[in-house]
């Protein structure tokens, strides 16, 4: 019960070694927030026994010799965090990924429906785009969607290799469990998860939120370096010269495979997520693409077959269902004519958002949405 809310508690017991002594958390403090701000049902008995185990932990790393990293500017920290969201009107537990610059101490973020590959490298993307060029060095956490470890070996996957390559930054991966190693970004990942996530915010297209979410970010670093005493976002300023600049074409971030698609024409994606191609498919060789928020389906010579948003989770899901599209379709009401969705409808609903504009269709589709869920 207690691991979920570990990084809060970290992020905590770290900002408090940025904090003067008489003003950090004491363990019942931490039960307290954790309580009150998370909605965490445990015990203060539990959480005074974690508190103490991470700074017994802490203090070993520091006997075993602390070294304090110098950060120069463009150089950043990856990592994700845990945060709910009400996403289309149903409290679901996401990602937020942050790339923290310990040179400036601002960390932008952007939020992911998962931790996979995808998710990481459309993250990067997006921040590189909105930074206007890619850092020179990033520090990964080894679980950041970049790899998996191998006894002492981290295996890349071959997409994040593609990504680093196109876009040329030099990267190195760090024990998760040093502090030392990793510096502030957990702190970070707690900072924009408390500041920017609570109240739990409502999230209807994750591209859209994710367009604002690093001004947001920015926002939060308005004001003076805690040990330069310079402005962050100046500093910050320096982190964005330092910036190596973008590529000519932007990476298109996508895993494909390929799949048999079942008696009904259906494609399962780790063994739980099943997606339609349409009974014309079955038993074909199916060309599958795996976004961050889409899977788009190709057949064997390449022509595009049907998106399908994204599912993620341990509970099987079934696209099959047209209403499991009805999502994706409410931010692209251009393809309501030739949506399964519309062919479901019965014929008054169909015929009455058929006469309506784009605009009003897209505010049909969601209240159909809502009532859905």
């Amino acid at each position: 019960m207690i691991d979920e809310w570990l990084p809060v508690i970290e992020g905590m017991l770290a900002e408090d070694r940025e904090t003067w002594r008489k003003q950090r958390h004491t363990a019942t403090r931490i039960h307290e927030r954790l309580r009150d701000e998370y909605g965490a049902g445990v015990s203060l008995s539990t959480v005074t026994r974690t508190v103490a185990r991470l700074k017994r932990e802490f203090m070993a790393e520091r006997e075993m010799g602390f070294l304090d990293l110098s950060w120069h500017p463009g150089e950043c920290q990856a990592d994700f965090g845990q945060v709910d969201v009400r996403y289309r009107g149903v409290v679901t537990r996401m990602r937020h990924f942050v790339l923290d610059f310990p040179y400036s101490n601002i960390g932008p973020s952007q939020l992911m429906p998962g931790e996979n590959a995808e998710c990481t490298c459309q993250a990067l993307r997006n921040l590189f785009e909105w930074l206007g060029g890619v850092p020179e060095r990033i520090v990964y956490d080894n679980a950041a969607g970049v790899g998996r470890k191998w006894f002492d070996r981290i295996r890349l996957t071959r997409l994040f290799q593609a990504f680093q390559a196109h876009y040329g930054f030099e990267y190195t991966f760090c024990n998760p469990y040093s502090g030392h190693e990793k510096g502030a970004v957990e702190a970070r990942v707690g900072a924009v998860r408390r500041r920017l996530f609570v109240p739990v915010p409502g999230v209807w297209s994750l591209d859209s939120f994710n367009l604002r979410l690093p001004g947001r970010c920015l926002e939060l670093g308005d004001k003076d370096h805690y040990r330069k005493g310079e402005s962050q976002t100046g500093l910050f300023d320096e982190d964005r010269k330092a910036l190596l600049p973008l590529p000519a074409k932007p990476f298109d971030v996508v895993t494909w495979t390929r799949m048999k698609a079942d008696k009904y024409g259906n494609v399962t994606v780790q063994g739980r997520h099943r997606y339609a191609a349409g009974p014309e498919h079955a038993g074909h060789e199916m060309i599958v693409g795996l976004r961050a928020l889409e899977v788009e389906i190709l057949d064997a010579e390449g022509k595009r077959v049907i998106t399908h948003p994204r599912s993620y989770g341990d509970k099987p899901t079934d696209s099959g269902d047209p209403s499991s599209q009805l999502g994706l379709l409410c931010d692209r009401p251009a393809a309501w004519r030739n949506s399964r969705v519309r062919d479901a409808m019965p014929d008054p609903l169909r015929e009455w958002i058929d006469a309506q504009d784009e605009a009003t269709r897209r505010d049909s589709l969601r209240v159909c949405f809502v009532k859905l869920e």
